[in-house]
């Protein structure tokens, strides 16, 4: 009987027979129905009382679907927390800009305002960070609640929302995102109770919103906002889709969860004999004639721990090297040899080398949605197709290529934050920079320097 591996919506993967194995290749154009999809356009509805809401994902469950995939894939788990941890660097310095240099750089005056700096380098600020580009990696958006003051006079806390617990409402006529439903039991449809719903800014301008909101009749007294930070490069309009999901429509997040399986199945299905040895029957009868033993359970336990010697000698490690001698007659009648033993080596017929190279592919493609060199995590193969040179300098170049491409996405983690002290009364001449440790060579004196950004 053949036993199959199946991927969530029943496609065959592998299967494993006693004479065959069989693999599922290639990709098929368009993931099946029943896959979790972040919708563009139109997406499908649920309701919430009077709310319709936009679901997320088919049967409003991708962020569950998406922890499932990367939980499973080692380098799409590992990527992504590279990715937070780059772009947070070492943390957030308030600056002013005093100008530019010949080469066009700004050049940066520290702001040393010793509450503005406990505020940026305490834990809800780095808890903030953490959180928002976690889920921004991980699911598209990202879910930041501006928490105001009992008299709505400013702003105390900021705070992230785990994504897995939220849902936004479908547009109104004039194309504004209204309210976010937090709840811990999306997918299913909360009860009034199990849901919290929370004014979201509006994504044009969500500073400039928060300020009318607070010279407005009702105030912001009692109440709290959603500042929903995405990527626009999906052109999703409500949950935009995170930027490892080319390679998971792509099939390689598959073939990195399918290979491993693949190789563990195969070991323990694989019959791992090194030698055959042929022995005569007649061997046993003159090494072990039967007359000698009282019983036969005691002349079987004799022969148990001859072979016990043999294969020792065959096997162990320290034995290794050395020869076996076996003595044999010839018949003169027929010219025969007689209980001629015969050691044949057994070959190894599993080649795990192929299923490496795509495991290794793979883990480059999925490293590439990310935009990740694979020599910055040290995936690079020393020869094909994804053939890299993994010297120092590719590996700071690239590290140099992943602060660079990092700052639209810092700047949107620094949006909601900038909001957050400007509605406190951050001057305007005030902006927030992030520090980089950037690798040098050894001919500059020092292993690493620091920069701002």
């Amino acid at each position: 009987m053949a036993e199959l591996l199946f991927n969530k919506v029943g496609v065959p993967l592998l299967g494993f027979g006693t004479r065959y194995f069989a693999q599922t290749t290639g990709a098929p154009p368009e993931k099946p129905k029943g896959v979790a999809t972040p919708q563009k356009n139109d997406p499908e509805k649920s309701y919430f009382g009077e709310y319709k809401v936009a679901d997320w994902g088919s049967g409003n469950n991708f962020p569950d679907t998406a922890i499932t995939n990367i939980e499973k894939v080692a380098v799409l788990n590992t990527g992504l927390k590279f990715l937070r941890n780059l772009t947070i660097g070492q943390g957030i310095f308030p600056v002013k800009i005093t100008g530019y240099d010949d080469k066009g750089n700004e050049t940066l005056e520290v702001v040393n305002d010793p509450q503005l700096r406990l505020f940026i380098n305490s834990r809800m600020v780095r808890r903030y960070l953490e959180k928002a580009l976690r889920d921004y990696l991980k699911f598209g958006p990202a879910f930041v609640q501006l928490i105001p003051s009992a008299d709505g006079s400013k702003m105390v806390g900021i705070n992230t929302i785990n994504a897995c617990y939220c849902r936004l409402s479908v547009a109104n006529d004039f194309g504004l995102i209204e309210k976010c439903f937090v709840s811990g039991k999306w997918p299913e449809i909360p009860q009034e109770t199990d849901c919290k719903i929370i004014d979201a800014l509006d994504e044009y301008d969500p500073s400039a919103d928060l300020m009318r909101r607070k010279k407005s009749k009702s105030g912001i007294k009692g109440k709290s906002f959603i500042y929903v930070v995405r990527d626009s490069w999906s052109n999703s309009e409500y949950y935009s889709t995170p930027i490892w999901y080319t390679a998971y429509q792509a099939g390689w997040t598959d073939v990195a969860i399918a290979v491993p399986k693949f190789l563990k199945k195969a070991y323990e299905n694989q019959i791992t004999w090194k030698y055959h040895v042929k022995i005569p029957y007649a061997f046993w009868d003159k090494k072990f004639p039967p007359d000698k033993y009282k019983t036969i359970t005691e002349r079987q336990v004799a022969i148990q721990d001859y072979m016990d010697k043999v294969e020792e000698n065959l096997t162990s490690p320290d034995n290794a090297s050395k020869a076996i001698f076996t003595f044999y007659e010839i018949n003169p009648i027929n010219g025969k040899a007689e209980e001629q033993w015969i050691i044949e080596a057994v070959p190894n017929k599993l080649n795990s080398e192929q299923d490496l190279i795509s495991s290794a592919a793979a883990n480059s493609e999925i490293l590439f949605s990310l935009m990740i060199n694979p020599n910055v995590l040290g995936a690079g193969m020393p020869g094909g197709t994804y053939a890299g040179n993994q010297g120092g300098s590719n590996i700071r170049e690239a590290f140099l290529v992943n602060i660079a491409n990092a700052w639209i996405d810092r700047q949107n983690m620094l949006d909601p934050l900038e909001a957050y002290l400007r509605f406190n009364g951050l001057p305007d001449d005030v902006e927030l920079r992030f520090r980089n440790t950037i690798l040098t060579t050894l001919d500059t004196g020092a292993g690493t320097t620091k920069t701002l950004s």
